[in-house]
């Protein structure tokens, strides 16, 4: 559940750019909640922060360094705040097979998708048990049921979130924290170009009762976290199919997935 909103209280937002993370932003404000906004791209966070008004505060961040983690707790108790719900939501993803991918990139994933949020977690999680009341939505992705061809590194560090997240939800049980994992579908977004597949190539392969808006997206975050809920999948059809995922033999599905996948058909 959330804690209940307070004068010095703040939700962290990393990755609050764009997508997702902005449309968790806005969501949070909606519901009256002051927020952090983290990113690397200051000027899309002032941006932003302009359109939510007073309750919005902007700290440029590259999550991808530890040094930029490390002085996240100080930055916002200097602004006078405590984080009273972090929201672990900055990731990327690399696309194509291993064989051809570059190091550097997939160790960059790794530090995004998979280090930031246990640095984090590690960092703020303390002062909420310490106060009795907080919460963490920890952003993961469908592909974190199921090895997922064509994005290896993205699909195991997504896993690696839902199953951190889980732990750690079932180890501050009664602490009056709690812990979510949000588990998206394909959005629109800025996400998928990045990583080098295109909108078009993404709806060709995926059938559009996946496709969920970012704004619905961060609404049933809000509301899964609200709720006390261990692990959010919005959209019935994505439902079923990580059902599905989880049910499904492998020797069946994984060949299934590598001939659809965008990066992997171009071979």
């Amino acid at each position: 559940m959330l804690p209940a909103a307070s004068d010095r209280g703040t939700v962290l937002v990393t990755g609050a750019s764009s997508g997702i993370g902005a449309e968790l932003a806005r969501e949070f404000c909606r519901r009256g909640r002051h927020v952090v906004l983290v990113a690397r791209r200051a000027d899309k966070l002032q941006a932003l922060a302009a359109s939510l008004g007073s309750g919005a505060e902007v700290l440029a961040a590259d999550l991808s360094k530890a040094d930029d983690r490390a002085a996240l707790p100080g930055r916002v108790a200097e602004l006078g705040l405590v984080v009273d719900v972090l929201v672990n939501n900055a990731g990327l993803s690399t696309s194509g097979p291993v064989a051809t991918s570059d190091p550097v990139a997939e160790l960059n994933l790794v530090e995004v998708d998979v280090a930031a949020v246990v640095d984090l977690c590690s960092r703020f999680v303390p002062a909420m048990v310490s106060r009795g009341r907080g919460a963490v939505l920890n952003v993961a992705s469908v592909g974190a049921f199921g090895p997922l061809p064509g994005q290896a590194a993205y699909g195991a560090a997504k896993a690696f979130v839902l199953s951190y997240t889980q732990a750690l939800g079932q180890e501050l049980a009664d602490t009056g924290v709690v812990a979510t994992t949000l588990c998206p579908g394909p959005v629109k977004t800025e996400f998928g170009a990045a990583a080098g597949i295109s909108d078009a190539d993404a709806e060709a392969a995926l059938p559009k009762a996946m496709w969920v808006s970012a704004a619905d997206v961060a609404a049933a975050a809000v509301d899964g976290l609200a709720a006390g809920k261990t692990v959010v999948v919005p959209g019935a059809f994505n439902r079923v199919g990580a059902a599905a995922y989880k049910i499904l033999p492998r020797r069946l599905l994984l060949p299934v997935l590598a001939r659809t996948h965008p990066s992997l058909k171009k071979r």
